[in-house]
């Protein structure tokens, strides 16, 4: 059984977004902190159903694309 759920986050144009690599999850805020609360509501909401292969209450892990600016 998993016991993880991995996000890819990254800068939109004006959101930033939130996708599962593992799950069919996708969400979105204006800041990292409602980003936060929209990934865990998002992944609650997703596991009221037991989803096979998973536990019920995965971890979540979220990597953070950071864009290079030049000065």
């Amino acid at each position: 059984m998993k016991t993880s759920i991995f996000f890819h986050v990254y800068r939109g144009e004006k959101f930033f977004i939130a996708e599962s690599n593992d799950v069919s999850i996708i969400t979105q805020a204006l800041t990292l902190d409602e980003l936060y609360e929209n990934i865990s509501e998002a992944v609650s909401l997703h596991f009221e159903d037991e989803v096979e292969g998973y536990i019920a209450n995965p971890t979540i892990i979220a990597n953070l694309e950071i864009p290079l600016v030049h000065a």
